[in-house]
């Protein structure tokens, strides 16, 4: 039986002025991970608070943010060096980086060894079009712990293509960081988490940037941090595993069986990621694209 023990922190931003704040923002939260985690999941854009570190910030606009690239070398000693310390695997939430001219929202997951692997977001979210954020084109699965593990970011869990895919490659686990300001945008995020969850027959989790609107730019964010599974007998019937408090900075922490998907795939009330393929023969006879382009699906007269 195999078992993997998932951390998520819960990081509420908040505005800092040098990158050693925001390490010791990281470094107070992760002492709040139990040791015996496999994994240990941060949020989206989870350097967001250093913009307030430039000169001038207080007039920046929300293109200006990308600024925080400057940072990415500190960013990654950091959590790498974390890894190595704490002997986890550590799926350091996302980070605006700078490739050549473009600008990527890229995630890193640091194995026990220093070494990492990485995911650009393949969907950007309208609004991050404001800070010219390109999209990325690969989707991988990481052998990388007790299982294997795909990456979802935030928007990415809004379209099913992405776990589909991801799940069919071998993925058990899809991490999601997640960065979102409004209840709505967290709703979102949750509902098509568990989604992913049920259809794929994956466990999924979540883990929002969450925030003080009171605060200076930028410090809003929404949101509650879940490990969730499938709902059937062998899981939580909500599929909900753990979960935390709304707009906390906190840690939550769950266990999951690997090798219950399997078996649930086989056996349980819903077997979802099989029965989504046994009639391929049936959905190529409705081209969907090919009728939202031609209007007829979208349109109330036809």
């Amino acid at each position: 039986m195999t078992k993997a023990k998932i951390s998520a922190c819960q990081l509420k931003l908040k505005p800092v002025a040098s990158f050693r704040e925001f390490a010791n923002q990281v470094e107070e939260i992760i002492a709040q991970v139990p040791a015996d985690s496999d994994y240990v999941l941060f949020p989206e854009l989870v350097t967001l608070g250093l913009v307030n570190s430039f000169a001038g910030s207080d007039n920046f606009e929300v293109k200006d943010i990308v600024k925080v690239s400057e940072y990415t070398e500190d960013y990654k000693n950091l959590f790498k060096n974390l890894a190595i310390e704490r002997q986890q695997v550590i799926i350091a939430g996302s980070h605006l980086e700078r490739r050549g001219d473009k600008y990527y929202n890229i995630c890193y997951v640091f194995d026990k060894d220093g070494s990492y692997v990485e995911h650009k977001k393949t969907h950007i979210f309208p609004a991050e079009g404001n800070w010219q954020t390109c999209e990325g084109d690969e989707l991988e699965v990481f052998d990388i712990g007790p299982a294997k593990i795909g990456i979802a970011i935030c928007y990415e869990s809004e379209i099913p293509e992405i776990s589909r895919i991801l799940s069919m490659k071998g993925a058990e686990i899809i991490f999601c960081p997640s960065y979102t300001f409004t209840e709505a945008g967290f709703w979102r995020v949750r509902h098509c988490s568990q989604a992913r969850a049920i259809e794929n027959q994956v466990y999924f989790v979540h883990c929002p940037t969450v925030g003080d609107p009171s605060l200076p730019f930028p410090a809003e964010g929404y949101g509650r941090a879940s490990i969730l599974s499938p709902c059937d007998i062998a899981f939580p019937f909500n599929g909900v595993v753990a979960e935390a408090g709304t707009n906390q900075n906190t840690v939550i922490s769950g266990i999951v069986d690997i090798e219950e998907l399997y078996v649930n795939r086989k056996t349980g009330a819903a077997t979802t990621f099989n029965d989504r393929t046994r009639k391929e023969g049936m959905y190529a006879k409705y081209p969907p694209y090919d009728a939202i382009a031609r209007n007829k699906v979208l349109s109330p007269t036809t």
